[in-house]
């Protein structure tokens, strides 16, 4: 099953993005544990791509592809922006880190997917989920 959606850079897009996992996680079988690793990973890597990756610019999109194999899910947001260093972010979790408001997104993301990758560009992530049914 391999499905692709573009969305407009626009916070209220994460709705889209959000329906097509119910969908998707439903017509597959996909257990509820699985379910909200998969929505909380894949809501927080598109509102990255909006925020951080296309600056909330409305012209710009961010394609979502989710392709189903076997026992793996994959999903790869990819945005219009110019892409960061992801090993650049400041772990969250080291004690002068703690009280920052921002920088926890890709940590999560990599808590919550089983594997990711990020391409040389930094502009697009994959996330492999392994599923389970019901």
């Amino acid at each position: 099953m391999q499905k692709t959606i573009r969305i407009e850079s626009a916070i209220e897009n994460l709705r889209v993005v959000e329906n097509a996992i119910d969908t998707l996680t439903n017509d597959a079988g996909i257990s509820q544990d699985c379910y909200g690793k998969i929505l909380i990973g894949t809501l927080e890597a598109v509102n990255n791509a909006i925020v951080h990756g296309n600056k909330s610019d409305v012209k710009k999109v961010v394609q979502v592809e989710f392709n189903l194999v076997s026992q793996n899910l994959m999903i790869t947001v990819t945005d219009e922006g110019s892409g960061f260093k992801p090993e650049e972010i400041p772990d969250p979790t080291l004690p002068e880190n703690i009280e920052a408001l921002a920088g926890r997104g890709v940590f999560l993301m990599s808590k919550l997917a089983d594997d990711i990758k990020f391409n040389n560009t930094g502009n697009s992530v994959t996330m492999i989920f392994k599923i389970s049914g019901g």
